[in-house]
């Protein structure tokens, strides 16, 4: 057995050298043993007769010493007990004999410091693997995942360490883990895994930290709770977790990432229910988020959290066709203002305000204040940047900001589609046409199914005069996805190509499907613009402002709408949406 001096934990492994908290030398013998030693003098010697050499920092002269220095040389080699001086040889100086022994301590100290220090201490990127829920209940995924995502969330709050986001980590869901393969494909030093079991009010959780180089185990530890004690298991496994990532977090930070937003546990349950349907995105998961954190709400009163999430999906119901902006933004807003009346310091709150403002009030300067705020709380965020890039500086023609902030969500969330294929959005829409190209054709190589990247390629290659392969791209969008603005922009395709016949067949379906559906009104105008109907399609892009459709932000921007920007009509909408001709 061996002991930390001085944290005084025992170590069973007797292969150690260094404390993996600490860093400090290991002397034998168990902690309990350090408490009763008395200190040594000031000259070196200790009361019972152990002599102590000081070694000193490597450090060039002027140059502060790295941690691995100050952690391998400010260290103590302890003599023999019972010699109290080593005798002198004629010719001889004892500093030359205890020097091959000083050289030693630096040398095995310095590798052996390091490799400990800079795995328990030095760790600057990570990633939280998506846990395997073995419960055998599909049911129970709710769980498995909602506890990786709030682990994703907590980390985040430590400052100066990089986390990945869920929507990267999430793409290794249900498969092998290959630790060195995932660190070198999302560029991070250490992942987390963590196995969660369920049976009836029991919870187990085993985690464990694994270096992406070495594929050695940093740490690891197992977690038995009571379901009820939900709430709690996180905060205890976000400070555990922690502590083997940094060597100390200010009172601040640390109460950051330990902070639990409910003493409620089944309000927390149904919480991580509502996240489960909210990371869905389709209608009916939607729907169901909405109603979930509402119960989650009823009962808790004040779960800020709950608020947020709540937020976050009325934010989304005009994307994905549950509701109007007209009608769904105003919930969004009222959410989020109680949120933030309970916990200002949300950054998701923060970005869902950014919508609100910039989609439903035409705000743009309060929407990027809102966004700007989301990325001061968390650092980490990716999908502020990304709204920052998409929603806040392309719209309104500053590219070279929306790029950086894009390129900036990407790091933070490398494989990510939809992240991916907005980048490319804003480089099509900046005239950069290869880049957008080259950007859609990466997402596609990542996932060769993801939607938007054809969209994206379509009008790339409708731009650079490649009219039959725009074509084929934009049905390809519209057989995945049955999108309305898809099919908008491939009847003003058709319109431009003489198929007319096909495009105003098009113009009828999509008219047909408005007394069923919400149907953006953009949709309409494009294809009244390539038939060239400029009256009509101002109509309906009036329309579709007046409805808060998500599109009508993009109108400065949008290259299908090249024709109308002339007409005094639609410099009003411009100025009405406060954007730039």
């Amino acid at each position: 057995m061996k002991r930390c001096p001085e944290c005084r934990r025992d170590y069973y492994d007797d292969t150690l050298l260094y404390c993996l908290d600490d860093g400090n030398a290991l002397l034998q013998g168990p902690a309990s043993a350090a408490k009763s030693e008395p200190p040594a003098s000031a000259g070196g010697q200790s009361d019972d007769g152990q002599q102590t050499a000081i070694l000193h920092s490597t450090a060039a002269p002027g140059e502060a010493p790295t941690r691995a220095q100050i952690h391998a040389t400010e260290q103590t080699a302890v003599l023999p007990s019972g010699i109290t001086e080593v005798p002198k040889t004629k010719g001889f100086d004892k500093r030359l004999i205890l020097a091959p022994l000083v050289l030693a301590v630096i040398v095995l100290g310095g590798f052996f410091g390091y490799r400990y220090v800079t795995q328990a201490k030095q760790i600057e990127s990570i990633a939280v693997m998506p846990f395997v829920n073995e419960s055998g209940n599909p049911d129970g995924e709710y769980l498995s995942d909602g506890m990786t995502e709030t682990l994703i969330n907590s980390l985040s709050q430590i400052p100066n360490l990089s986390v990945k986001a869920r929507s990267s980590v999430f793409r290794y869901k249900g498969k092998e883990i290959d630790p060195k393969k995932v660190a070198s494909e999302l560029g991070v030093q250490a992942i987390l895994t963590g196995r969660v079991l369920q049976r009836g009010d029991q919870l187990t959780l085993s985690v464990e930290l694994i270096d992406g180089l070495t594929e050695n185990t940093i740490w690891g530890n197992k977690y038995e709770r009571k379901g009820s004690d939900l709430v709690a298991l996180q905060s205890e496994v976000a400070r555990d977790v922690s502590s083997k990532l940094k060597s100390k977090l200010s009172g601040a930070d640390a109460a950051k990432v330990e902070k639990t937003y409910t003493a409620n546990p089944e309000a927390y349950q149904l919480y991580l229910k509502g996240r489960f349907a909210w990371n869905r995105r389709n209608i009916e998961s939607l729907k169901q988020a909405a109603e979930i954190f509402k119960q989650a709400i009823e009962k808790d009163p004040n779960f800020a959290l709950a608020y947020a999430g709540l937020a976050e999906t009325y934010v989304l119901f005009s994307q994905y066709n549950v509701a109007s902006s007209k009608d769904s933004m105003p919930q969004a807003k009222a959410a989020a203002s109680r949120a933030l009346e309970l916990d200002d310091s949300l950054a998701a709150t923060h970005a869902a305000l950014e919508a609100y403002f910039t989609f439903y009030e035409f705000d743009r300067v309060a929407g990027e204040k809102e966004i700007r705020r989301a990325i001061e709380l968390d650092p980490n965020y990716a999908t502020a940047y990304h709204w920052l890039g998409g929603d806040v500086l392309y719209p309104t023609k500053r590219f070279d900001e929306a790029i950086a902030a894009m390129r900036r969500a990407e790091e933070l969330d490398p494989l990510s589609p939809i992240i991916g294929t907005n980048l490319g959005d804003v480089l099509l829409h900046a005239g950069r046409y290869d880049e957008a190209i080259a950007q859609y054709q990466r997402v596609l190589s990542l996932d060769p199914n993801f939607a938007n990247a054809f969209s994206g390629l379509g009008l790339s290659h409708w731009q650079k005069g490649m009219k039959p392969e725009a074509i084929a791209e934009m049905r390809k969008y519209i057989e995945l996805t049955g999108s309305s603005f898809g099919k908008g922009d491939l009847g003003f395709f058709l319109a431009r190509s003489g198929q007319r016949d096909e495009a105003v067949k098009l113009l009828a379906e999509l008219k047909q499907a408005l007394s069923q559906r919400y149907v953006p009104g953009t949709a309409m105008a494009l294809i009244y613009v390539g038939l060239g109907e400029k009256e009509e399609a101002l109509n309906w892009l009036e329309k579709d402002i007046d409805d808060r459709g998500p599109y009508s932000t993009y109108y400065a921007v949008m290259p299908e709408l090249d024709d109308l920007r002339t007409e005094p009509r639609f410099k009003a909408m411009l100025k009405r949406l406060n954007l730039p001709e």
